[in-house]
């Protein structure tokens, strides 16, 4: 019998979290929480915590983490519910933790998957902002700690399943020509250009095939997702930008390629459910069941693939922009999207003026060094400041 894993889920009321714990369900005899997180969502929280009787609840909203508090001692529950950014971190590299989910949404989820990093932790990442704002003191954290990286991301984990089980961190030494990161295209595809002005929020959180929360659903129509993901691979995989290629897959089977100097293209497939990298990273070395059907290859039938078009999906190229300027500019790009699609899922500014906002910030701040976690933060809360600034200009 395996040993029990001790988990603590970040944002565990989020699509990865629940899934996460969806998995985790399905093996009570492997698996134990030891701290679920979220923002404010107590009530989805509660329920959770009653199934699952982490030892820590942790809440950053502190109206909604006195509502859980109370709500959980009424029901007779033992589980401590605590508060704030010093609360997530604690839960993220206390001893008893085993591995850490790190799936909170957006530079939230900075700190705690730090902590959890230079704690030695087991690390299943589904955060993409760690790694686009602070990717190489996090890399330098996982070194220095030892600690087991596992990328989450359907796309990333496709990639780690089909690289060498024993690749060192250079493409060529490991016979790697390129890493081909799929994309569905999001909803907006196939729309005219000229229709684009006009999308409203319930379209652009419309995915074809990902359920998703709101703000992720806007960056997959944007595809900011995905390029935020090719920052990411350049960290998770020690990739140059021009060795990352952007593939647009409709189906979204495949979820990542890599391709071989001899020729060969290993490629990773399976329904799009996001229970499968979470199970592949929960077990990992080994496999257990997800819950998620098997592929039926004769129901799909075909398989397309095309090059994507930056003018419609100028988002994309303003990530390959960040990612070969390095310094802050990627924590300067991650955050000025953040505010434009904030603004944008408020109907404050139209779809097409997300990528219009974002680089205007990026021509306004200049990209500097990456040396500690301050200096994200601090280029972080600049881009904020001045897309908010800028913003009333692209209404």
């Amino acid at each position: 019998m395996s040993k029990l894993t001790t988990l603590t889920v970040l944002g565990s009321t989020g699509s990865i979290g629940k899934s996460t714990l969806d998995v985790v369900a399905r093996h009570p005899d492997r698996y134990r929480i030891y701290a679920l997180t979220a923002n404010q969502q107590d009530g989805m929280l509660l329920e959770q915590c009653q199934q699952f009787a982490p030892k820590f609840a942790v809440l950053l909203d502190e109206a909604a983490a006195e509502r859980l508090s109370a709500n959980l001692r009424s029901a007779g529950s033992a589980t401590q519910v605590l508060t704030g950014v010093a609360a997530l971190e604690q839960v993220s590299a206390a001893a008893e933790v085993d591995a850490v989910m790190a799936a909170i949404v957006g530079a939230a989820g900075l700190r705690p998957t730090l902590a959890a990093a230079h704690a030695g932790k087991k690390i299943l990442l589904a955060n993409k902002e760690t790694l686009v704002m602070a990717g190489a003191v996090f890399m330098d954290a996982v070194r220095a700690s030892g600690s087991v990286l596992l990328p989450i991301d359907s796309e990333h984990n496709a990639i780690f399943q089909s690289m060498p089980h024993n690749y060192g961190g250079d493409l060529t030494t490991s016979g790697i020509s390129k890493i081909l990161l799929t994309a569905s295209g999001g909803p907006f595809r196939n729309t005219p250009l000229s229709e684009l002005h006009h999308v409203t929020p319930e379209q652009a959180c419309a995915h074809p095939n990902w359920s998703m929360g709101r703000k992720i659903s806007v960056d997959s129509a944007s595809m900011m997702n995905k390029g935020l993901e090719v920052i990411e691979a350049h960290w998770l995989f020690n990739a140059p930008a021009d060795s990352i290629q952007v593939v647009v897959h409709p189906q979204s089977v495949i979820h990542s390629l890599v391709q071989y100097v001899d020729g060969s293209v290993l490629a990773q497939l399976g329904n799009p459910d996001m229970r499968t990298p979470i199970a592949y990273g929960l077990a990992y070395p080994e496999r257990i069941d997800a819950g998620v059907a098997p592929l039926d290859l004769f129901k799909i039938a075909q398989l397309n693939f095309v090059a994507p078009d930056f003018e419609r999906f100028r988002c994309l190229a303003l990530a390959y922009q960040a990612l070969r300027a390095a310094g802050t500019a990627p924590s300067i790009l991650n955050a000025a999207n953040e505010v434009a699609v904030a603004a944008f899922l408020d109907r404050q500014i139209p779809f097409l003026a997300i990528p219009r906002l974002i680089e205007a910030v990026l021509e306004r701040l200049p990209v500097k060094a990456v040396t500690a976690v301050e200096d994200v933060l601090t280029a972080d809360a600049d881009a904020r400041a001045t897309a908010l600034e800028l913003m009333p200009s692209f209404h």
